[in-house]
């Protein structure tokens, strides 16, 4: 009996562990559905506990610095690997609930179907294991304190929030090695650095070691070694006595094992990482190295692809951080102190130092008498004002130190003649270097003028020129740079009256000067002065511009006691002419410049746009001017037609631009001029004209010229950039037949080609052309006959800059391209957008 009832219960026993085997096993059939569909509610409660808690630490890291904890770390992760597989198993679900049956409470192949539905309750525990986990009170810590010194510095960069923060996330990308900061003197480049400093040697992101180096004008690889070996605790009197290369290795020890920040503040060359011992940064490493620089140069030479440009500061955050100097006390102790302290802040221009200084020292002033006087004297001698000599300007003249050469240094100075605000055209500023001597030119005129855009690319990207950026062919100078330019030109403020300034300031007649025997330069370009009476003794004088002003009459012997003078700009004026002898037959009705070659030192005479008229008699006294290089000047057609005029070739070679004129005389049909090698701009009214070669020739402008049918003759001019012309073909097919027998290449050299009101014209050219330099094409105010252009589909080179402009939006529907390919080419490149040529 009992041998029985023990045989009993051990069957029970197994038939219930076999029941309960199979009712599991039943379970992962028929309830298959129900857990996926329970598997599928808890994974998206886990993903959304992950978006909750990325973000919270996402928060904490970027804002207060800190690190995210390990735990954190690993759930994340955990999760992560957790959805990949739930994925996976998601993509079979179709499949195993189709090989369910009889209701879902069988399978076709109940091993797969059990081996499937077992993963799915599994998987179901470990999202729910996961959410439980999920639960954190910290997601954080703060973050190691790096070996890094917090250096002093005001507690807000006002107006540059926005650049700090993104000098701070390009130092922080993972690709980033070396970030480079470039800009003008003053910008405000240590401050933006010094906050990055900061920042991380409180709240670092992981680093080992935050190294700051001032390294300034002339450092060596010595003094930056020493500095960064105090800071890594190398140093001592044994380390100072070493060697710079076995400094280099000792700070390459240390630094090779250590995630590193350097800075490295003022930099005016490339500082060789390698010799210094620093280990070059790389994304394996983690390590960066951050510098200031006043030169984009140097950010090239350092190999930083994507230098940051730190700029002065728009209107609005100038006048924020104005303000913030100032103090609103100030501001508000008189209703016209807000509006003079904006005219004050203007004259600073947007640059922080300026601002600065210039705000701190308005601070206490609560007079609006005081403000008055501030705008008065920022606009007229900004050098007297209290703290510009001695804070501002010195700090800019390091760039003007830095530059290499007295020759890049005085064309930098000779830009400052310019006015206030004004736009400084390239090639004329190098015509004016030549003049002066600055740019030999004994190696041709080619080559002088590629030394002068050498020269202004320097000035460029040392900052103390900026490019227009309107206009490629325009630079401008920031207001405070020229005030530090003409301090520098004045001897530093002790010689005020060697440089004359008086350049679009609204003057009508020249201004008074205590000793004239010492001016140099005198700059009274674009002002309202109608006649120059008197003399000036003005021994060494050697540059005068009175161009753009209302001159008619300069009174007899003017010029006579300037015996240096190189450069004479006399052009947009309408003078009638003067004389440099006191001959008794003189009239002021006579449209001529008698005496000229008096000037014996004479390079450069601007006469365009003045009624002096090129003739026989001016010939004669330009002949006498051994050392001219360059003149413009306006002749009339009737002279061209009735003399030999230009028996000179050495003249004629001198002669850059020329301006046919007098729309008032009798038509003439035809103008031969002869081979001028040196013309660079030809401007013509109401005529016609035919020319042999003008090799140098980059600019015509040709309008109301009834009559002209072609500009066959622009073949010989390969430079050429045209606008502005009435006629029906550009080059006829005809007539250049048997020029084209020599080969001749028509515009290889054109950079723009523009036609306005051109409502005849039909034919640019009638084959395609090989420009190889070309970047616009605009057609303005109707070319509407014009349907064929000269290109296919290898045209242009460059065609990453080229655009095709045009006004009339129907014209882009009648135009015939060459080819397919053609249009896809250039298609694209056309706009009726307005733009400045």
């Amino acid at each position: 009996m009992g041998g029985c009832f023990s045989v009993s219960v051990s069957c029970d026993n197994v038939v219930n562990q076999v029941c309960q085997y199979l009712c599991l096993k039943g379970s992962y059939i028929h309830n298959l559905s129900q857990n996926l569909a329970t598997l599928q509610k808890a994974m998206g409660l886990l993903k959304a506990k992950r978006d909750d808690v990325q973000g919270r630490v996402g928060r904490e890291e970027f804002t207060a610095h800190r690190r995210r904890l390990a735990q954190v770390q690993v759930w994340l992760n955990s999760i992560l690997t957790m959805e990949n597989q739930y994925n996976e198993l998601l993509n079979t679900s179709d499949v195993e609930l189709q090989r369910l049956c009889l209701c879902r409470l069988c399978s076709k192949s109940m091993k797969l179907s059990c081996r499937y539905g077992k993963k799915v309750i599994l998987m179901l525990r470990e999202v729910e294991s996961l959410i439980s986990q999920g639960e954190f009170d910290v997601v954080t810590d703060a973050a190691p304190i790096a070996e890094g010194e917090e250096l002093p510095v005001q507690s807000t960069v006002v107006g540059q929030e926005t650049m700090l923060e993104m000098v701070w996330n390009r130092l922080m990308e993972d690709e980033v090695g070396v970030v480079g900061l470039y800009g003008m003197g003053g910008v405000g480049k240590t401050t933006l650095l010094t906050q990055i400093n900061n920042r991380l040697s409180n709240k670092t992101g992981g680093f080992d070691v935050v190294i700051w180096v001032v390294v300034s004008q002339n450092a060596t690889a010595h003094k930056i070694q020493g500095s960064i070996g105090e800071k890594l605790g190398v140093g001592g009197k044994e380390w100072d006595e070493k060697s710079d290369v076995e400094r280099s290795h000792d700070i390459h020890k240390v630094l090779k094992r250590k995630k590193f920040v350097l800075f490295l503040d003022d930099i005016w060359e490339k500082v060789n990482l390698s010799t210094i011992g620093v280990p070059y940064p790389s994304r394996e490493t983690g390590s960066k190295v951050a510098f200031t620089t006043r030169s984009q140069d140097v950010c090239g030479r350092m190999e930083v692809d994507d230098p940051i440009e730190v700029c002065c500061l728009d209107t609005d955050k100038a006048w924020d951080l104005f303000k913030k100097k100032v103090g609103e006390n100030t501001l508000g102790s008189h209703p016209d102190i807000p509006e003079l302290a904006r005219k004050v802040a203007g004259k600073c221009r947007g640059l922080p130092l300026a601002l600065n200084v210039i705000g701190e020292t308005m601070a206490r002033k609560r007079s609006v008498q005081e403000w008055r006087r501030a705008v008065d004297v920022l606009t007229s001698s900004a050098t007297e004002f209290s703290g510009v000599e001695d804070e501002i300007l010195p700090v800019l003249k390091y760039s003007y130190d830095n530059l290499d050469g007295e020759m890049t240094k005085s064309c930098f100075l000779y830009c400052s003649l310019y006015p206030e605000d004004g736009l400084i055209d390239k090639e004329e500023s190098i015509e004016y270097w030549i003049g002066e001597g600055f740019i030999d030119e004994k190696g041709g005129r080619e080559r002088a003028m590629n030394q002068g855009y050498e020269i202004l690319g320097t000035l460029v990207r040392a900052c103390l020129l900026l490019q227009d950026d309107k206009k490629e062919s325009k630079v401008k100078m920031h207001d405070v740079v020229r005030e530090m330019a003409m301090w520098i030109a004045s001897d530093l403020g002790k010689h005020k009256e060697r440089c004359i300034v008086q350049a679009d300031t609204g003057i009508r007649e020249i201004p008074e000067v205590k000793n004239w025997k010492d001016v140099r330069r005198i700059s009274l370009m674009k002002n309202d002065i109608e006649t120059i009476s008197g003399s000036l003794e003005c021994p060494e004088l050697t540059t005068l511009f009175l161009r753009k002003n209302e001159l008619v009459e300069i009174s007899d012997g003017f010029f006579q006691s300037m015996p240096k003078l190189l450069v004479l700009d006399l052009s947009g004026n309408n003078l009638s002419g003067f004389r440099m002898d006191m001959c008794s037959l003189w009239t002021r009705s006579l449209e001529r410049l008698d005496g000229i070659s008096e000037l014996s030192s004479l390079r450069t005479l601007k006469l365009l746009h003045s009624k002096v008229r090129l003739d026989i008699s001016l010939m004669k006294e330009l002949h006498l001017l051994q050392h001219i290089e360059y003149i413009s000047l306006s002749i009339s057609p009737r002279t061209l037609v009735g003399e030999k005029l230009f028996y000179d070739p050495r003249i004629g070679r001198c002669i850059q631009q020329l301006s046919i004129e007098d729309p008032g005389q009798e038509s003439v049909k035809v103008i031969v001029l002869p081979a001028l090698e040196g013309l660079c701009e030809k401007i013509l009214w109401n005529k016609s004209l035919t020319s042999p070669c003008f090799s140098n020739l980059t600019n015509v402008r040709i309008s109301n010229c009834d009559g002209l049918k072609d500009l066959t003759w622009l073949l010989f001019a390969p430079n050429l950039v045209a606008d502005s012309v009435q006629l029906e073909d550009i080059i006829s097919k005809e007539k250049a037949a048997s020029v084209l027998e020599n080969n001749i290449v028509p515009f290889r050299k054109l950079e723009v080609l523009h036609f306005v009101k051109l409502p005849e014209l039909k034919s640019i050219y009638w084959n395609s052309l090989p420009f190889q330099r070309l970047r616009r094409l605009r057609l303005s105010n109707g070319c509407r006959k014009l349907r064929k252009l000269p290109l296919n589909s290898k045209s242009v080179v460059d065609v990453e800059k080229f655009v095709i402009k045009y006004d009339d939006e129907e014209w882009l529907e009648r135009v015939e391209w060459e080819d397919e390919a053609t249009k896809l080419r250039f298609l694209p490149l056309c706009t009726t957008r307005s733009m400045i040529f």
